[in-house]
């Protein structure tokens, strides 16, 4: 008797889709992602289909709540070929109704075709890559596009009839001033989006950027410069109405990122395309990275169905990279995830997945974050505290 994949506490699944092509790569990028290989695209497209038909063959009992497409540059793709994907994920799984089908976007390549295109096809949340309105910064970060492109392809996005826009910037950049980056954050405001998303420049090991600061051509970056940017950025955003509902993101109540919650709260999703990750089952495994050598995995290979979860899994011609995640790694990454969230971990909710509380796992470790002031707890939540928030990651480093 074939037996899938057992249902947990999570019926439905997040489903994220990775498009790893860029016409040009970011100096700070570390994701798996390439410039120049265009070429591959066609069949690419015919490849992650395949991977899609190779899912609903195997994964049963669980329903699509959340899609993200991300990369790389998704909307670098022609608006048939997400036409194509959407087609696919809708005949292959199960969606919830009124389901949030986001896209990363750049500045640029956004354009009335395949702007009503996404939404035809489903597609509802619009996600662009700003980070930055200095041009100057822009252009040290080898991005393509200028401030004035954000501003026209965020109306034109409005335009169409988005509705659930958000921004992504950066903050800590090389040669940006607090002054400059408030500039930025009131460009960003300034056009009302209902989402923002404000991430600390991290200097990735092997990218151009950590060569120029190995190199000496441009200053490692300056933390205590970059946290009074993070708190320049609560405030305004605070001052503004938005809500700060995760430690790098605000938005207009209702439109939190619903796929991004899946992650901070520790839930189940399934990734697709070259080195894409999943969570499942008690299973996190990885897809390989190269595109050419997924391209011809897939495309090669008969799409079976196998008796089990474990199997597929095994015996997939794409995933190179399984672990079973233990119960202390869950509680200790349900912790640390559940922490960035404004609503921080709510304990009834943990003890009924894990049949115990926090501070029966880490006691003395919450008792010294207390006394540093890093954590708070009531009755029904464990949250971090403002100035926990800033050192978030002398919190986490406690679990592991």
């Amino acid at each position: 008797m074939k037996t899938y994949l057992k249902k947990t506490q999570n019926d439905n699944v997040s489903l994220y889709l990775h498009i790893p092509f860029c016409e040009v790569k970011c100096v700070y990028c570390d994701f798996n992602t390439y410039a120049n290989i265009e070429s591959l695209i066609p069949g690419y497209i015919n490849a992650l289909i395949r991977e899609i038909r190779f899912w609903n063959e195997n994964l049963r009992g669980y329903r699509v709540k959340t899609i993200f497409f991300g990369g790389g540059t998704p909307s670098y793709l022609k608006a048939a070929d997400l036409s194509r994907l959407m087609n696919a994920i809708n005949n292959n799984f199960d969606l919830v109704p009124d389901i949030e089908v986001s896209i990363e976007a750049n500045p640029g390549d956004i354009d009335p075709l395949k702007l009503s295109t996404y939404l035809e096809c489903g597609i509802n949340r619009l996600s662009i890559g700003a980070q930055s309105f200095d041009d100057n910064i822009l252009k040290l970060l080898s991005r393509k596009h200028t401030a004035v492109d954000i501003i026209e392809s965020y109306k034109l996005a409005m335009e169409a009839g988005f509705k659930n826009i958000s921004l992504d910037l950066i903050y800590g950049l090389p040669y940006q001033t607090v002054e400059g980056w408030n500039d930025t954050l009131e460009h960003a405001i300034a056009l009302n989006p209902v989402h923002l998303s404000l991430y600390c420049l991290t200097v990735e090991k092997g990218t151009p950027l950590d060569q120029w600061v190995k190199l000496g051509k441009i200053s490692k970056p300056d933390e205590d410069l970059a946290a009074d940017m993070y708190l320049l950025a609560e405030q305004r955003m605070k001052d503004c109405g938005y809500h700060h509902y995760e430690i790098s993101n605000w938005t207009i109540r209702g439109f939190e990122s619903r796929h991004n919650l899946t992650y901070w709260r520790n839930q189940s999703y399934l990734g697709l395309g070259p080195g894409a990750h999943s969570y499942l089952n008690h299973k996190r495994f990885s897809n390989i990275k190269s595109p050419r050598e997924y391209i011809h995995k897939l495309n090669d290979c008969s799409l079976e169905s196998y008796s089990s979860f474990e199997e597929s899994i095994h015996l997939s011609p794409v995933i190179n990279e399984i672990e079973s995640i233990d119960r202390k790694s869950e509680i200790a990454e349900t912790l640390m995830m559940g922490l960035r969230l404004h609503e921080g971990v709510n304990l009834q909710t943990f003890k009924q997945r894990f049949n115990l509380m926090p501070s029966d796992v880490y006691p003395k470790d919450l008792n010294e974050l207390y006394h540093l002031g890093l954590l708070e707890k009531d009755d029904e939540t464990l949250r971090l505290t403002p100035r926990g928030r800033i050192l978030g990651n002398e919190v986490f480093s406690r679990f592991f």
